[in-house]
């Protein structure tokens, strides 16, 4: 896994002021521009959830990025479990 290229999954929790500031479609603007595959998607209790699949440097870039978010997002918080990918394929804004 070392050169970055192997695929990974991470699947993110986000809290925060992350609703209503277009955190999800920052998210998918920016997944697609690093070429990661997967989806975003707001929770009930106001955490946005997202999954990350590609290559392990574009999948860590992502989980970086999701620290800032959209530039009216205030993040508190991110959850981070790593896993093997499942095939998602595209990203996508899931409602």
């Amino acid at each position: 896994m070392a050169d970055g290229t192997d695929r990974v999954r991470a699947h993110v929790f986000v809290s925060g002021t992350v609703q209503g500031v277009y955190y999800r479609a920052n998210t998918r603007d920016a997944a697609r521009e690093c070429g990661v595959d997967g989806w975003v998607r707001n929770l009930d209790d106001g955490r946005v959830e997202a999954v990350f699949e590609g290559p392990e440097d574009a999948v860590s870039g992502m989980v970086e990025w999701s620290h800032e978010g959209s530039p009216a997002a205030s993040v508190d918080d991110v959850d981070v479990e790593y896993g093997a990918p499942k095939g998602e394929d595209g990203f996508r804004v899931r409602r």
